[in-house]
């Protein structure tokens, strides 16, 4: 009960901040076990690699920070318990590269 309420309150506000044309930052992944980094070769790609140590179906996505370009996210990865899987996405080439990455983590 406490985890849909807090999850209620941030998806609250990010309609919020959204309706102000700004937005929420991604959360915290919880439950999946993952890594974020910035690939090796190109500082424009961010990268989310995570794995479901659980029994019940997950997925996730990863949430890229750009510094001057518009922030990107990448396509969503479903993962079966046990499963592991890759989500990324590249900044625009006119902006600063990758700032950040973080993980969107929704049970499925």
């Amino acid at each position: 009960m406490l985890k849909r309420r807090h999850v209620a309150g941030i998806v609250a506000g990010s309609v919020a901040l959204v309706s102000l044309g700004l937005t929420a930052p991604a959360s915290a992944a919880t439950v999946l076990n993952c890594d974020t980094f910035v690939h090796n070769n190109d500082n424009y790609v961010g990268i989310a690699m995570c794995s479901n140590p659980t029994g019940q179906t997950w997925r996730f996505r990863a949430v890229i920070t750009c510094g001057w370009a518009p922030d990107v996210v990448g396509d969503w990865v479903n993962l079966p318990p046990g499963g592991s899987g890759q989500s990324q996405g590249v900044c625009g080439r006119l902006g600063t590269g990758v700032g950040a990455v973080g993980v969107d983590e929704r049970a499925v």
